[in-house]
């Protein structure tokens, strides 16, 4: 696999087996080379200003309208319906998510899309939703796309083939990939596979400002990387599925062909993976702690300055050097809500109980921070410079809106730790008025 580097880059690409697929000095020409269609797909309003336009040129063997009417396809898990429970303000913690047994049901990327939380509607072009996927097949003869907004993908097991009509990305455990609102993609999967989505409606993510830090830091633009063109020109008889993700409803529409016939492209409006190692960590060196924004490696912005329609964050291995400090993350009550999920490792601040391939979430002002066990061995620690979170990838998906769990997240699943709470408890007054 290839791929061509830089984050929201003007690239350029077509498939070796046709050189000069790509028309020369203009996008629409009568007749195209090889006869093929130009089709835009755009990702922003016409007018948008220059640096938030975003729109691709294709060059395909037949256009994407080429299909049957869409019908409605059973969503399964998949929902945006935000008040079929009442509302839960508590501390949750998920176990982690079960995959089934592909003898036991076959499940691919699709079918095992399951909302956990979410806030907003996609009508009205605002709100996000996180997703867990568990699945155990790949997906034969059918594609999805998201007319709603975007997906941010995060493999916490097994790896993901993901075909697009840019070309494919390989992504694993540790990478995340972004696949923009309205670009078809197909997942294969090679054995059982889970991971969390962060799905964003009316946004689409971009670096973080950087400011007083400078130039460089955080996630630096060259190291997200977009797949290079390939086509197949492939007809199916028995009928390709295409999926589509409209309204939050799952529509289902028949061709006869792949829809990977995209033979060339260029344009700023693509699907782009990132390795979490690449992130260049920026950190507190003298006391106290710098807030965790620090570790932002996306955003999806509001028209509010500083507020974040989400953030996806993550907690990498770096180094501890501060002193006369609480090391580990402080307790704290947020006006944003925090979605956090572990891809590999222990957490920092909770060692036990919050494991790899599940999640918590900390809803609006609602109080959370370490547990008891952290709290003690950190309070009597030697303060000398340490490694933090070796062998760890933690990461939060974060959102200015509050977020209501489903009854999937909250019932059907079977994976809430009602024990949560407990963990706190033994947390103990050394309140002591003769003693400063």
């Amino acid at each position: 696999l290839q791929y061509m580097s830089g984050f929201g880059n003007e690239h350029v690409s077509e498939d070796p087996r046709c050189p000069g697929a790509l028309p020369e000095g203009q996008n629409n020409p009568q007749v195209c080379p090889y006869g093929l269609y130009a089709e835009q797909l755009s990702g922003s309003a016409f007018t948008c200003p220059r640096p938030t336009n975003k729109r691709s040129w294709l060059y395909r063997i037949l256009p994407s309208v080429c299909h049957k009417p869409f019908k409605p396809l059973e969503e399964g898990h998949l929902t945006h319906d935000w008040d079929e429970i009442e509302p839960d303000p508590n501390q949750l913690r998920w176990k982690p998510f079960e995959i089934p047994k592909v003898s036991q049901n076959k499940m691919d990327f699709v079918s095992g899309l399951h909302t956990l939380c979410g806030a907003g509607e996609p009508r009205g072009r605002n709100g996000i939703a996180v997703h867990i996927f568990v699945c155990n097949t790949s997906m034969i003869d059918r594609c999805l796309y998201n007319s709603d907004g975007d997906f941010l993908i995060v493999p916490q097991q097994g790896k993901l083939l993901i075909t697009t009509e840019f070309g494919k990305m390989l992504v694993e455990p540790n990478e995340i990939c972004v696949i923009q609102q309205g670009m078809r993609f197909s997942v294969e999967v090679f054995g059982e596979t889970r991971g969390y989505i962060l799905e964003v409606y009316g946004a689409h993510f971009e670096l973080p400002d950087l400011g007083p830090i400078g130039a460089n830091g955080l996630a630096n633009p060259r190291d997200f990387l977009v797949p290079v063109a390939w086509y197949e020109d492939r007809q199916v008889p028995g009928g390709y599925t295409v999926i589509s993700k409209y309204q939050g409803k799952l529509f289902a529409a028949q061709q006869d062909h792949s829809p990977y016939n995209v033979v060339a492209w260029h344009g700023n409006y693509t699907p782009y993976k990132y390795h979490l190692e690449k992130f260049m960590v920026i950190n507190a060196v003298a006391f106290d702690h710098a807030d965790p924004s620090i570790f932002t490696v996306l955003t999806a912005k509001t028209t509010r300055a500083g507020v974040a329609l989400a953030d996806f964050v993550i907690f990498p291995p770096r180094w501890g050097v501060a002193n006369n400090t609480f090391r580990p993350p402080y307790y704290h009550r947020n006006c944003m809500s925090e979605f956090m999920g572990l891809i590999k490792g222990h957490y920092e601040a909770k060692e036990e109980g919050f494991q790899p391939g599940g999640g918590s979430l900390h809803s609006m002002m609602t109080p959370h921070g370490p547990d008891a066990d952290c709290f003690e061995k950190a309070s009597k620690a030697k303060l000398e410079p340490e490694r933090v979170a070796d062998g760890t990838m933690a990461f939060m998906f974060e959102s200015s809106l509050s977020l209501a769990v489903t009854k999937w997240g909250l019932q059907t699943s079977n994976r809430l730790d009602k024990n949560y709470y407990k963990c706190w408890e033994p947390l103990k007054s050394h309140f002591n008025p003769k003693c400063k």
